[in-house]
């Protein structure tokens, strides 16, 4: 085929295309863009938007925080009152205690004094009735002494044979049902019984620390309890009436484990 041929041959076909349309092929649409442009976009303001959003829920968090509020203020009412009755009581304690602690004066040390004249005691009292003891190991030995009208105070004196021993006073303010002059001699778990209910449980301690616990409003120490050389010289000492009452001497051989001690004593009275 000739240049010309070819010429004419690429002409044809391309005036046969041009001819051709979308239609002419089954399945293939033709798609036609709107000729007018779209609206413009509506403002948004964003600030707006998260604004009324946080209001919102700040809303719902406050009704929900009164509905709480609502549920739990019963409790807390409760509570409120219990702790009123609670305080109320507490102070009508503390009242009372203050009242107790006022009304029991606060007592004078005694008067003591020490003696060389251990032999001319301890001689003098063997002759007497009852003043010569034997405090056993283990041992208290509590004298009760009342107060009288006839005397203004109480003296003692005291000696032990070879070893020393404690000695401490107290005052029971109970009034005095009887004028005499009682002994009691107790083991030192009896002794801490009784004394729970007097002045509270005594230590195991060595004495010679002292015992100053007492839960008994009305009794009030005058002397603790300490470990006095006996042995060597003779232990003396009186103590003016507070009022009506009743004196508690005690001789502790509590803390001794194998000696028993053997006590040489006299209480009596002076105007």
């Amino acid at each position: 085929m000739t240049a010309m041929a070819r010429l004419e041959a690429a002409s044809e076909l391309q005036s046969r295309l041009s001819s051709l349309s979308f239609s002419s092929f089954p399945g293939v649409t033709s798609h036609h863009c709107d000729s007018e442009p779209p609206g413009s976009l509506q403002s948004t303001n964003l600030t707006e938007s998260f604004t009324q959003s946080s209001n919102q829920g700040n809303m719902n968090e406050t009704q929900e925080d009164l509905a709480k509020g609502n549920e739990e203020a019963p409790a807390e009412l409760a509570l409120g009152e219990g702790g009123e009755e609670n305080n109320s009581a507490g102070t009508c304690q503390l009242s009372a205690e203050i009242k107790e602690a006022a009304q029991m004066p606060t007592l004078p040390p005694p008067t003591t004094w020490t003696s060389a004249a251990v032999k001319e005691l301890k001689a003098k009292l063997r002759t007497e009735k009852d003043s010569v003891v034997t405090v056993y190991r283990g041992d208290i030995m509590t004298v009760h002494v009342p107060t009288v009208p006839e005397a203004k105070k109480v003296c003692w004196e005291f000696a032990t044979d070879g070893f020393d021993i404690g000695f401490g006073i107290y005052f029971d303010w109970t009034p005095v049902t009887s004028r005499s002059i009682t002994v009691h001699i107790s083991e030192s778990s009896d002794d801490e019984d009784e004394e729970e209910e007097l002045e509270g449980p005594l230590s195991n301690d060595d004495v010679e620390k002292g015992s100053k616990s007492q839960t008994n409003s009305n009794l009030a120490e005058i002397l603790p309890v300490y470990r006095q050389d006996s042995h060597l010289s003779v232990q003396g000492g009186s103590h003016d009436f507070p009022g009506e009452g009743t004196y508690l001497l005690k001789f502790d051989n509590s803390y001794s484990l194998w000696r028993n001690k053997t006590l040489y004593y006299r209480v009596y009275y002076s105007a």
